[in-house]
């Protein structure tokens, strides 16, 4: 019984994660790749509550003036890790310098040091979300990481990056209020039943 030959798409250059990256995002449009830890992180399409809570969460970012001479509110900016030489990371929402562009390092991914804010919304990974990224985006030093967590019906505000950690973790439940630090720019209060309500699914 004779064995098929494996092809291999990358012997005519170096061994790469991000040419695998690259290869997946191809092959599959519409999927995130991400590098952490020198590991990749698939994530599949988002559907259309994650899109429509991002949207919800940039209307109180931008009321409060945070997109504009100073910061700016973007969606799926790379950020790029000390975590590994090819590590970056695609926050769903970020809150940057509006300098930015000055702080390209490669790969589409800009230094964190113009991060004052990363929020990702969580997806059929969302253990990548709230301990892989968590330790990720404590290490670049982002100020604020805010998880909208459609499991768990949470929205969790970790502040105060720590080598591997955040010192401060507070996670709100529906009904409550979340003011988040002064630092990002302007003083934001996001309604969390409005969000996750925003997020969840028609069939939940």
């Amino acid at each position: 019984m004779s064995a098929a030959a494996i092809e291999q798409p990358f012997d005519d250059e170096p061994f790469s994660l991000t040419a695998i990256a690259d290869e997946i995002m191809e092959r599959h449009p519409g999927y995130r790749v991400e590098i952490i830890g020198g590991h990749l992180l698939v994530t599949p399409s988002p559907d259309a509550p994650h899109a429509r809570a991002l949207t919800g969460l940039m209307i109180p970012f931008i009321a409060a003036g945070l997109h504009g001479e100073e910061t700016e509110v973007l969606q799926n900016v790379g950020l790029w890790l000390s975590t590994g030489v090819e590590d970056y990371a695609i926050p769903d929402l970020a809150i940057v310098d509006a300098d930015i562009d000055d702080h390209l390092v490669e790969n589409n991914a800009y230094d964190p040091v113009c991060f004052r804010l990363v929020l990702e919304v969580t997806s059929s990974n969302w253990k990548d979300d709230l301990k892989t990224k968590a330790a990720a985006y404590a290490q670049a030093k982002v100020p604020v990481y805010v998880i909208v967590d459609r499991r768990h019906q949470r929205l969790h505000v970790l502040t105060d990056p720590s080598g591997e950690k955040y010192e401060h973790h507070r996670p709100y439940s529906p009904g409550e209020t979340a003011t988040l630090p002064a630092s990002i720019g302007a003083e934001v209060t996001l309604d969390v039943d409005q969000i996750l309500k925003a997020a969840q699914k028609k069939a939940d």
